[in-house]
């Protein structure tokens, strides 16, 4: 049995659009054109329920592949074509979504083109990430207000298609309040600059006989025919409406403004492609006070009493949100903020924050805030910290930010679903409705957590539903039903924050009459509905009528057909919710490198795990158990024959959509920064080696991955000739043969440190059970059993004698554990059952002495971390063998000592793996340091673009060079002025020695230093 090929139709595309891709093509577009089934796949859904596949997936390079594309859009041959600009891919109401064709703004648009500090603006194209924008403003003191979630992920273009707001936004506004100009591209290629214009200004505008003139007529026209029915229907909120705001295009100065409409259209008018912006300076000082509650419903009556104070902002959180929180890796850097009462459990939380430039105003806002806490009885509060300045601020919103992500970490199929989760009503109104919501809710049985801008009465409420489960999705439908009826009740709004999207449909109901002038409104700007159809309004002549929100295709429904044995087998994959915290922009943040370097969508963690789940939907639709195909074995002659057919067919090249999932898989670093720093955990190198193990079922292996794979278990024989070993590698010969016939480039040599006198020197001992057991239970207690493995063992041996040299100074005996594979490459290259056998093996022998009670103590990060992630997944392991990381097992060993003189500084630069899965390890190096009276600084840093053999691999070369100078360079090259630069990475000293030539330690080389120089 074997998985089996998945062959597309020849051509995918429906005629139309082939026919207007060629056109586009033809036409001298200079932007990428993606037709493939895997970016298709992994652009069929956001951060909603939804999922839809489009027809193709374009980027342009620039505006003016913009203005071609809407230019062909109008020709009679492609009027039936639809499109849809997609940013981030970060919304919750499937925006972006469409069948047509998903034009993808932020891919190559994502510049900042000009910043004018006296001014306070700046221009920037569609597709740069908001957090990207800020870092470029923070040194000239400025930022741009609107605060999201996603920060690190959204887009601009998506922030103006949405009209975002969210923290703060009762002081700083909406995106549109920011908005000083659009460049946008209307049907038929037309650029429109649009901004403020005063009465002679319209005039001339509106005199035009071109597209330009007629959507500014027909605006004024609504504006000012409509005027009372606008003033009745549109609600007095923070949060107002996205989506053809009608109130705000007249200002009050008087000034006709078309942004306010442009602003949350969510690409159904036309392209933004750049925008200038208002932006604002920083505060100089901010406090946070984090006020605690026993009760919910305790926080939300208590907000708008808080008010009164006129702080920035407030946020809520609840017990749910809160707990999700506390089993996350952000708990760390806040727990001191939320001390825990041992008599009554914290339930809710409101975040209150106080700025400004003034300390002494500032802080005579927050003592008068405080009395009002100790001396106001109309609500019980358990207790109240403060976060004072920007960085503990920071660090609290980080955990409120990551909230909407960890609602998607609960345990179980039931997961929080964002389709009612971004009502508005005035704030005066918030608990009572919130109260009726949470009936509504309770009537269903549903759980659910809730977050939020209390200040700005919107609450997001994601209520937990099994989307597999046809009678659980069949709940969207009447809950969507009661909390639009509520909200209409509390004089509120269904889409207070995130778009219309598909909820679209409810628009009629809210707007009554005046739907009919949004209808003419988008009749003028796209009369055939091409421009992202069926969201917000539809042009009255045309037949496609809004979106039904359970008419449009779920993930679920496409989930279902998935066997539930592959399902639960697969969850890392399954449970991607969209939400995109892998597509963080911040080149000095761990999470998925590749992303980062290529810029395309199916080298991410949401990509892939898209992929994994088309993947398997058509292997079972194809009659495949993928579970039980894992688990056969071949006669190894039989399975060659058939791979060498199957793989000689693919060099002809097949249409199997295997080979697409395979190069996504293969372009993973597996450094697992997914699987530590994903709200939902989606770990990629675990599936990914799933899939290669049953891909490799049906075509050959590359020599490069045997070669890799059996690395553990040559090298020990290599080092018995290490000159003759170095001396090839170095022939000319030899590295074209690697590179050209297996793949393989810049080979490490077998280091040349003679490891014998230290083992004499420290009289370091083989351990074995018969040894430990001899000794007495003194003698166990100052001992330690350090773990090899092969990579520092052998390439960085120097690594090696240095921790063993700095245990026997430390006092204690040292014995060598036997140096077994550790498996880890077998595990990578997907040889999952000789990666079992090998764990099985080299666990029995290590938890064999481990139970004599000597700690046993890994070198290398990576290496160490797969005795408690992998080896846990291990069928037939019984337990795990306990092995520390060096600075784990040094806090018990160490000891405090001090020396004379200021204390030297370092600078660690963490490995990828290590900083995103033991969250607590640089914290604890800094306090090893501390200890010496050392400073230890902490550097922010990504992936090297090493990671084990990734970077030797040639297909990699320059996506592994890419990801260094994207983060690494900057930071190992700098003057050691500022201290010397430390790694604790085998692969990231080795990416550093290949690409800078310089050789970084390893912080227990600088912490031997001071110890020797001590005793």
């Amino acid at each position: 049995m074997s998985i089996v090929p998945l062959p597309r139709p020849a051509d995918p595309l429906e005629p139309q659009y082939r026919d207007y891709l060629a056109a586009l093509q033809a036409a001298g577009f200079e932007g990428e054109i993606s037709p493939d089934y895997a970016n298709r796949t992994v652009l069929a859904t956001d951060n909603s329920i939804y999922q839809r596949l489009p027809q193709a997936v374009v980027c342009p390079a620039h505006a003016d592949d913009v203005q071609l594309l809407a230019k062909l859009l109008d020709d009679v041959a492609h009027r039936g074509i639809v499109v849809a600009p997609r940013g981030g891919g970060t919304g919750t109401n499937g925006q972006s979504l469409t069948t047509g064709l998903v034009v993808d703004l932020s891919r190559n648009m994502n510049s900042i083109l000009e910043i004018n500090v006296e001014e306070r603006w700046v221009r920037v194209q569609a597709g740069v990430v908001k957090d990207q924008l800020n870092a470029a403003l923070e040194p000239h003191g400025l930022f741009f207000a609107p605060e999201l979630s996603t920060s690190n992920r959204a887009t601009i273009g998506g922030m103006i298609n949405t009209d975002a707001s969210g923290q703060g936004s009762c002081t700083y506004g909406k995106t549109r309040d920011h908005v000083l100009a659009l460049d946008f591209v209307l049907l038929g290629g037309e650029a429109l600059h649009s901004e403020a214009l005063d009465v002679e200004e319209l005039e001339r505008v509106c005199a035009r006989q071109d597209r330009i003139g007629k959507v500014h007529r027909t605006a004024r026209r609504i504006s000012e025919d409509k005027a009372e029915l606008i003033e009745a229907k549109f609600p007095k909120l923070n949060r107002c409406l996205t989506g053809y705001d009608l109130p705000h295009l007249r200002e009050p100065s008087g000034r006709f403004n078309l942004n306010s409409v442009l602003c949350g259209a969510e690409g159904s008018l036309g392209f933004v492609v750049e925008a200038k912006l208002n932006v604002l300076p920083i505060p100089k000082y901010s406090v946070l006070v984090n006020v605690r509650y026993a009760g919910f419903m305790d926080a939300l009556r208590d907000a708008q009493a808080l008010m009164v104070h006129r702080p920035l902002s407030i946020e809520t959180v609840d017990s749910k949100v809160l707990l999700l929180a506390m089993q996350d890796f952000v708990w760390t850097s806040v727990a001191e903020y939320f001390p825990q009462d041992e008599q009554r459990a914290t339930l809710g939380i409101n975040l209150i924050e106080f700025s400004g430039d003034d300390v002494g105003e500032v802080d005579a806002q927050v003592h008068a805030f405080i009395d009002h806490l100790r001396t106001d009885p109309s609500v019980e509060r358990l207790g109240h910290t403060l976060a004072i300045g920007e960085e503990a601020v920071t660090r609290v919103y980080s955990m409120r930010k990551r909230a909407v992500g960890l609602l998607g970490n609960v345990q179980g199929e039931a997961r929080p679903q964002p389709f009612v989760e971004d009502t508005a009503v005035p704030p005066e109104n918030l608990a009572a409705y919130i109260a009726e919501f949470r009936e509504l809710l309770d009537s269903h049985n549903l759980q659910y957590g809730m977050f939020g801008h209390v200040d700005a009465g919107v609450l997001h409420v994601r209520p937990a539903l099994d989307m597999k489960d046809p009678r659980q999705a069949a709940l969207v439908r009447p809950i969507s039903d009661g909390v639009a009826e509520l909200t209409q009740r509390h004089g509120g709004l269904l889409w207070g924050e995130h778009g219309k999207g598909v909820r679209s449909e409810y628009a009629p109901r809210f707007f009554g009459e005046l739907y009919s002038s949004l209808q003419q409104l988008k009749a003028a700007f796209d009369p055939r509905n091409q421009f992202n159809p069926g969201k917000i309004a539809t042009p009255a002549a045309t037949t496609m009528q809004l979106l039904k929100i359970d008419e449009v295709p779920t993930r679920g429904q496409f989930d279902r057909q998935i066997d539930e044995r592959v399902w639960q087998s697969y969850g890392t994959a399954m449970h991607c919710n969209g939400n995109g915290a892998c597509y963080n922009f911040d080149p000095d943040d761990a999470m998925c490198p590749s992303w980062k370097a290529t810029r395309e969508r199916v080298h991410s963690p949401k990509g892939r795990a898209s992929l994994m789940r088309e993947w398997l939907r058509l292997q079972g639709q194809a009659g495949v158990d993928v579970v039980a195909v894992a688990r056969t074995r071949q006669p190894f002659l039989t399975s060659l024959a058939g791979r060498w057919r199957n793989s000689r067919a693919a060099r002809a090249r097949d249409s199997d959509f295997s080979h697409e999932v395979y190069d996504a898989m293969a372009g993973c670093l597996a450094c697992k920064s997914c699987a530590g720093q994903c709200p939902v955990k989606v770990n990629v190198p675990e599936f990914r080696s799933r899939f290669l193990e049953l891909y490799h079922r049906r075509y050959l292996r590359p020599v490069r991955d045997y070669l890799i794979g059996s690395l553990e278990f040559t090298m020990p024989l290599m080092a018995h000739v290490p000159r003759l070993y170095n001396g090839l590698m170095r022939t000319e010969w030899v590295r074209e043969l690697l590179e050209r016939r297996v793949g393989m480039v810049d080979s490490p040599l077998l280091s040349q440190y003679d490891l014998a006198p230290v083992l004499r020197q420290w009289q370091v001992r083989p351990a074995d059970p018969q040894a430990l057991a001899a000794l007495t239970q003194a003698q166990r207690e100052r001992s330690v059993i350090i773990v090899q493995d092969t990579f520092t063992r052998f390439f960085d041996t120097v690594q090696l004698a240095t921790l063993i040299e700095l245990a026997a100074r430390l006092g204690f005996l040292v014995w060598l554990a036997p140096l077994n594979p550790n498996g880890k490459p077998l595990h990578v290259q997907g040889f999952l059952d000789a990666f079992a056998k090998a764990a099985i093996r080299n666990a029995t022998q290590l938890s064999a002495l481990a139970q004599y009670g000597a700690p046993l103590v890994g070198l290398d990060p990576a290496m160490t971390l797969t005795y408690r992630q992998e080896y846990l997944k291990v069928p037939g392991l019984a337990e795990a063998p306990q092995v520390a990381l060096p600075q784990e097992w040094l806090l018990k060993a160490l000891p405090k000592a001090t020396r004379e003189g200021s204390p030297s500084t370092y600078r660690l630069l963490p490995h990828c793996t290590e900083r995103t899965n033991a969250p607590d390890s640089s914290n604890q190096w800094t306090e090893l340091f501390e200890r010496r009276d050392l400073r230890l600084l902490v550097q922010e840093t990504g992936c090297c673009g090493m990671s084990g053999t990734y970077g030797h691999e040639a297909r990699n070369v320059e996506t592994s060079r890419t990801i260094y100078t994207q983060s690494w360079a900057a930071h190992v090259d700098a003057s050691d002025d500022h201290g010397e630069a430390l790694a604790t990475g085998y692969s990231c000293r080795s990416q550093a020695k290949r690409l800078s030539t310089r050789q970084l330690r390893h912080p227990l080389q600088a912490l031997l230093d001071h110890v020797r120089a001590s005793q």
